[in-house]
């Protein structure tokens, strides 16, 4: 099946990005990419997107697709195979740990936004609890399986996040949680995850973390090499 030509909108540091390029990578889909400034957007890129939040999907240079969830969904459906379970309700599972997926992006943000110990502590203690659900559901090598799917793409950019964090300073959120830490590895060394962000990406999240003049701006910034 043609999909046309397919460009999409991106922010270097988006994990919903990310999860799109994978989608996209892991379904062997030729695709351009541009990445905005989101604090000085464009006009076209304003007047294409409702929300003004990226990930876009723009197809044929005219039909543009908003929210990473929808644009995965979309992205297997006009191609072949399926990074879904076929059966409805195992499909439904999927989307609900999806979901919940998105709802750890936003703890992880108010984490490297906290701005004492206190409020940082509590984020680290609400993510730590959120892990610990995903290691009751997970089935290895991959979430459901040895089978790659979209919802293994929506994780790989959350841990992305802490393999950076953890390469300045110690990160115990994964201790004891076998099944997690297994499944994080094997997320970081598929090709797709890799090939999701540029060369330079830890470095940019880094600096953008310590920019932010949070509690955990301070330990990386402590941290890193002069």
């Amino acid at each position: 099946m043609s999909i046309g030509t397919i460009e999409l909108v991106s922010f270097k540091l988006c994990p919903y990005v990310q999860r799109s390029v994978i989608t996209l990578l892991e379904k062997g889909v030729v695709f351009k990419r541009t990445d905005i400034d989101l604090a000085n957007k464009p006009g076209w890129f304003l007047a294409l997107s409702p929300t003004g939040k990226v990930p876009l999907l723009l197809i044929d240079n005219k039909d543009a697709i908003f929210e990473s969830a929808v644009i995965c969904e979309y992205l297997d459906e006009v191609t072949e195979g399926s990074l879904f379970p076929a059966d409805p309700k195992s499909r439904a599972l999927h989307r609900s740990w999806i979901e919940f997926g998105s709802q750890t992006l936003d703890a992880i943000g108010r984490y490297y936004s906290a701005q004492d110990k206190e409020s940082f502590s509590k984020a680290e203690e609400l993510l730590r609890r959120r892990f610990e659900r995903l290691e009751d559901v997970i089935v290895g090598p991959y979430f459901s399986g040895t089978n790659f799917m979209i919802v293994d793409a929506v994780y790989a950019p959350v841990f992305r996040y802490f393999d950076v964090f953890n390469s300045l300073i110690k990160i115990d959120l994964f201790k004891g949680l076998a099944k997690v830490e297994a499944w994080r590895r094997q997320l970081a060394a598929r090709q797709s995850v890799i090939d999701a962000v540029d060369a330079d990406f830890a470095e940019a999240l880094i600096a953008f973390v310590i920019r932010k003049q949070s509690y955990l701006s301070h330990l990386l910034q402590s941290s890193k090499p002069a």
